[in-house]
């Protein structure tokens, strides 16, 4: 199903029973089947979102992002991809993609990321971790961790949940 007012360029690669609502922007990107693309989503050339996903409105998964299976993407998460972003070169000129380092992230099967949460470059979210809303994640997040704030800590492990030790 696709939306109105979208914008998705040739170069897409859309798995099976694929949903995008109005106002998204695909464009150089892998999109896995059974996921669900909220409005406003704009998802860069290189990025990969895997099967039964769901973004929701108003995201930003920029060039250098995987994201795997079955991962929640809250509304309004920001990932960025530059380290070290400027305008222009030090001698002035605009910068081009030569000028810069594409940062990879890479979002595990089964994560989850709260509205507002922004993402540095360069960073793993590990399995089925959770990232709070508006927190900004700086570092790694183990697997099975929840992390909140600025910058994201750790405040829980899934082990603590269940009632046993935690390492």
């Amino acid at each position: 199903m696709k939306g109105k007012f979208c914008s998705i360029a040739d170069d897409v690669q859309l798995g099976h029973n694929v949903q995008i609502y109005n106002f998204v922007n695909l464009y150089g990107c892998e999109i896995g089947d059974e996921t669900r693309i909220g409005t406003f989503v704009e998802i860069q050339k290189g990025a990969r979102v895997g099967r039964r996903c769901k973004i929701s409105s108003h995201s930003f998964i920029c060039e250098g992002v995987t994201i795997e299976d079955e991962v929640f993407i809250g509304h309004g998460v920001q990932f960025i991809n530059d380290k070290y972003p400027r305008a222009t070169t030090s001698d002035g000129a605009p910068q081009t993609e030569s000028d810069w380092t594409v940062e990879p992230t890479i979002v595990q099967r089964g994560a989850s990321i709260g509205t507002g949460a922004v993402i540095l470059g360069g960073l793993e979210i590990g399995e089925r971790a959770i990232v709070g809303a508006g927190a900004v994640v700086t570092k790694d997040v183990p697997a099975d961790a929840t992390v909140a704030g600025n910058p994201a800590q750790v405040i829980r492990r899934e082990t603590e949940v269940r009632g046993q030790e935690t390492e």
